[in-house]
């Protein structure tokens, strides 16, 4: 047994006196996972890597955003055409149905399946331009929308699509669903804007529309599909009223069921094909690439947020801003506001707002200065004549220019579902509907909803898409409770009626069918368009193969089948409405699990007995899945709307697992660390020479042999807890730090103990960091100090990280305690070269100090070196060298610190081509845990470094020792540095 082996039953819930466990959780049976055959069969015939089988695994994939749970039988990861055809090939052979899941992000079930899930996001990203100009984009369907405009911006252009959920849905999900968003409307979106697709059809044939003899090859290949096709097209064509039907129900935003203007449009099988492709949320075929007509950026933008004294008011309005010219007019309304108030950045005086008061979000966006002038000229005529209100303070009713107040708006009204939905009573599930009616009647609707919300028991709450007529609403229910889903079907058979017969409008704008309006799809087309549609299914899938029940279902009540109950979790989490928009930022994405999935397998646990065989199952999967391989990097919380911290839950149950020993050790070496800190300087430096000597004669036996002591040690006490060695951690740092002075020091500089620990990159040439830091601070006129007691100080990150409680607190206020020694009471700043330190020192060690200390905080100036490097040496130095080009490694303290654009200012003053990869992320090297879990950082780091090893740079640059080491382990050891050594150097006197 290792010597520190961790207690993972302290991890198993303890449910409060008295809880039953739910009627919705995983049975017993399924403790073991996927069943054979099954396992077996997929192993075989995919290999035993794409396939995914335990309970665990099951569990993650079985929730999304949606207020659905459909646990499967097994999830397959497909990497290319051939598993997806050989998945369909095995469903149809044996009877078994399939679902394609992306980002999970869909909010009716659409990503959800009960037999085999295939994961088509982890191996199809990636995108590319096919013209000089960006017109055009090919697009992999595993890519987020976000990620697609990141590579489509650099030539003025964007996609038409612009979900709210952009920085997490991939462009798959977003054509299958035909998902729009605020500027989309029905000119934009995927069905006007996909210029041609490739689809894998259940029998497997692979259509690829854009080839010019696709109609002959899909003749060749499924001639009763295309005669099918064709013979549909002759039919509606030759009756008038649904002609004329189709086009009307086309000039709303409407999303449910199968596109039947593809027939209209659609002159072949193949056109028609690409039309009904869209919006058919993965029935039909599978999309395995997307080409889009691109659209332009236009990226002048003047953005107003008006305030209305009534609802009635405010929809009056819209008319008027969308003949003003306006891209986006959106709605809020009072409860909408005044929930908003928990998203980072929104006036806390919004939650004073008249439950009355609602508010349009107006947006204009311009190719030139003179088209931008016109547009506010337009927007200034019609707010002057509006009856606007301004409730609280920070209400302006003004048209802005500044990036800064846009970005905020629009985060207030994307966060509408998250912020609305977090602030739910505890153990609710979510419900996110929305349709569209005629604009003109935009105000009535949204009259009638709300009536229609409080009447059933529902709070409140409508926002969407003004200027389209449509509307997005919530209801929160506990699903464990029959009364509660009763009194959810009589509201939504209400609304369905509502909507159809009161507005003839579009039961789904935007959202696709998906499980929650299958049954009511009849009520909206009418039995004679429905039923075509079961006809164009059945040609596509005659025996039934992909997502069953998903578009298509008979059963009137099958939107009640699968609902979700939502136990109550740890405090942090709890909110949490498994939206999913933190999963494109987190580092084990593709290794293990994903903040939502933690906290989804959180939530089985809490509806299981604890002890049932499905929560053994679970916690033996736990700890490495999901606690072990959490860089703790936090970003999370900045992707979550609500700001979820997953990363700090994980450190709390590291903490959770730690017997009293361990606590201890940790303790001691806070106490101790001065000796530690030595210890380990020498240690590196030994593993230096012992790698050098043996280099050079046998190649990479030293680094064989430090890899394989470690491997026993790691063995001995705990993998978790000992460092493997890898061949790009560097030397050690000198032994000693520069000499300053501190009388004429106009900044304190903390050099981070990684920093004194370890060195520079092999091969580089010139000062060390340390040196550098100080030789540019006094070139520019302002010198710094190190103090001569900082051995034994660090920022506590270490045992934060680890979730180690006494040694944080004790490491937390002796760095405290020294800073404002140091600086004399906070007179000086403090200057830390190492972002996570800086992070660590700034802003997470304030929860563990003692109240006096706690106040010695409040007056220190806490200073990223990169901050000091760009605000106040670069303004006072000359560049004499510039070198050709750099790339960029943002941190995700950084991005913590709103520090990113110091670096590349920096950056771009030290190199003619400044790169940030558009995949960068974290690269969960995480302190030492890139250490302790190499697979992690090789997992989160694999696109980027792909990114970086296309091509050469000449310097490879961040802030921050332990990424940079991450860094040239995930690209093979360029050579990443501190952005200050190459300010130093491109700053040197001729």
């Amino acid at each position: 047994m290792p010597l520190l082996e961790p207690q993972p039953g302290a991890l198993r819930p303890h449910p409060s006196a008295g809880h039953a466990p739910s009627g919705d959780r995983v049975p017993d049976s399924r403790a073991d996972g996927t069943p054979q055959p099954l396992r077996g069969d997929l192993e075989r015939l995919l290999g035993p890597g794409k396939v995914l089988w335990k309970v665990s695994d099951l569990v993650r994939y079985a929730s999304d955003a949606s207020p659905y749970r459909f646990v499967p039988q097994v999830v397959v990861l497909a990497e290319d055409l051939d598993d997806v055809s050989a998945v369909l090939s095995y469903a149809r052979g044996n009877g078994r149905d399939v679902v394609f899941r992306a980002a999970g992000t869909s909010l009716n079930g659409q990503a959800q399946g009960e037999d085999i899930l295939v994961d088509v996001r982890q191996h199809w990203v990636g995108t590319e331009v096919l013209d000089d100009e960006g017109k055009r984009m090919r697009i992999l369907p595993g890519t987020t929308v976000f990620r697609a405009n990141a590579a489509l911006a650099p030539y003025g252009r964007l996609l038409g699509p612009d979900p709210a959920s952009a920085i997490a849905c991939t462009v798959g999900g977003v054509v299958a669903n035909n998902a729009s968003g605020m500027t989309a409307g029905t000119t934009r979106n995927s069905y006007r804007t996909v210029a041609s697709l490739t689809a894998v059809l259940p029998s497997g044939t692979v259509v690829d529309t854009a080839e010019p003899d696709a109609d002959e090859t899909l003749a060749h290949a499924e001639p009763a599909l295309c005669e099918g096709l064709m013979a549909l097209k002759e039919e509606i064509e030759s009756d008038p009223d649904l002609v004329a039907r189709i086009r009307a129900k086309y000039e709303l935003k409407n999303t449910n069921g199968y596109r039947l203007d593809a027939f209209l449009d659609g002159d072949s099988p193949v056109s028609i094909l690409r039309g009904l492709m869209v919006g058919s949320e993965g029935t039909l075929g599978f999309l395995s690439e997307v080409v889009f007509d691109t659209l332009p950026l236009n990226r002048l933008t003047s953005t107003g947020l008006l305030f209305f004294p009534t609802l009635s008011a405010a929809a009056a309005a819209v008319p008027l801003f969308n003949e003003a010219g306006a891209l986006s007019v959106e709605l809020m309304d009072g409860n909408t506001l005044r929930a908003s108030v928990s998203v980072q950045g929104v006036p806390q005086d919004w939650a004073e707002l008249p439950k009355e008061t609602t508010a349009l979000l107006v947006e204009f966006r311009s190719p030139d200065e003179k088209a931008r002038e016109e547009s506010e000229r337009a927007a200034r005529e019609v707010v002057s004549g509006l009856d606007l209100v301004a409730p609280v303070p920070s209400v302006t009713n003004e048209f802005t220019r500044d990036a800064g107040t846009i970005a905020s708006y629009w985060k207030a009204r994307k966060a509408f579902v998250t912020a609305v939905g977090g602030s739910r009573p505890s153990g609710t599930t979510l419900i996110t509907e929305d349709f569209a009616v005629p604009p003109s009647r935009l105000a009535e609707a949204c009259e009638a909803l709300l009536e229609l919300q409080e009447r059933h028991g529902f709070d409140a709450a409508v926002a969407g898409h003004a200027a389209h007529g449509n509307l997005h609403f919530l209801l929160a229910f506990d699903a464990a409770l029959p009364e509660d889903v009763e009194r959810y079907a009589a509201f939504m058979d209400e609304f369905c009626r509502l909507t159809v017969e009161r507005f003839d409008g579009s039961l789904k704008a935007e959202h696709a069918t998906g499980r929650n309006i299958a049954p009511f799809l009849e009520l909206e087309w009418g039995e004679r368009a429905t039923e075509l549609m079961w006809r164009v299914k059945r040609l596509f899938d005659p025996e039934g193969v992909l997502a069953p029940r998903v578009v298509l279902d008979r059963d009137p009540k099958a939107h009640l089948r699968g609902l979700k109950s939502i136990p109550q979790v740890e405090a942090v989490a709890d909110p949490c409405i498994e939206c999913g928009f933190c999963e494109p930022t987190c580092p084990s994405e593709d290794l293990t699990t994903t903040p939502r999935q933690r906290i989804v397998l959180r939530r089985e646990m809490m509806r299981q007995a604890p002890t049932s065989p499905v929560n053994d199952s679970l916690l033996d999967s736990y700890g490495y899945d999901a606690v072990d391989t959490c860089a703790g990097d936090s970003t999370c919380k900045i992707a979550c709307p609500v700001g979820i911290d997953t990363g700090a839950m994980m450190k709390d149950f590291r903490h959770a697992r730690h017997s009293g020993r361990e606590e201890r050790a940790a303790a001691r070496a806070a106490k101790n660390f001065a000796a530690v800190e030595r210890s380990a300087r020498l240690a590196v430096a030994a593993a230096d020479q012992v790698r050098k000597r043996l280099r050079g004669r046998n190649g990479d036996l030293g680094d064989r042999l430090l890899e394989k002591a470690t491997a026993g040690v790691r063995r001995a006490v705990r993998p978790d807890l000992v460092p493997e060695w890898l061949p790009e951690i560097p030397g050690a740092a000198a032994k000693r730090l520069p000499a300053t002075d501190r009388a004429s020091a106009a900044a304190v500089y903390y050099p981070a103990c990684v920093n004194r620990i370890f060195g520079d990159p092999d091969g580089h040439e010139g000062p060390s960091l340390p040196e550098a830091m100080v030789i540019v601070s006094a070139r520019a006129g302002r010198p710094v100090w190190i103090p001569e007691d900082v051995t034994g100080t660090c920022c506590a990150t270490i045992w934060h990280s680890k979730g180690y409680d006494s040694g944080n607190a004790l490491m937390a206020n002796r760095i405290v305690e020294a800073a404002w020694r140091w600086t004399d009471g906070g007179e000086l700043p403090l200057v830390v070269d190492a972002s996570s330190c800086t992070l660590g020192i700034a802003h997470e060690v304030v929860p563990y100090l003692t109240p006096a200390n706690a106040k010695l905080h409040d007056r220190l100036t806490v200073v990223d070196s990169l901050v000091w490097a760009a605000d106040e040496l670069l303004p006072r130095l000359t560049v004499e060298h510039r070198i050709d080009s750099a790339v960029l490694h943002p941190t995700c303290s950084m991005r913590h610190l709103g520090d990113e654009d110091h670096l590349r200012r920096v950056a771009e003053a030290c190199a003619e081509e400044v790169v940030v990869p558009l995949d960068a992320g974290c690269c969960a090297f995480a302190g030492d845990r890139g250490m302790l879990h190499k697979e992690l950082t090789l997992s989160a780091t694999a696109r980027e470094a792909e990114e970086v090893n296309a091509r050469p740079y000449d310097a490879y640059l961040s802030a921050n020792r332990t990424c940079e080491i991450g860094m040239d382990f995930a690209t093979g050891g360029p050579g990443y540095r501190s952005v200050v050594l190459e300010l130093e150097r491109a700053t040197r006197p001729r």
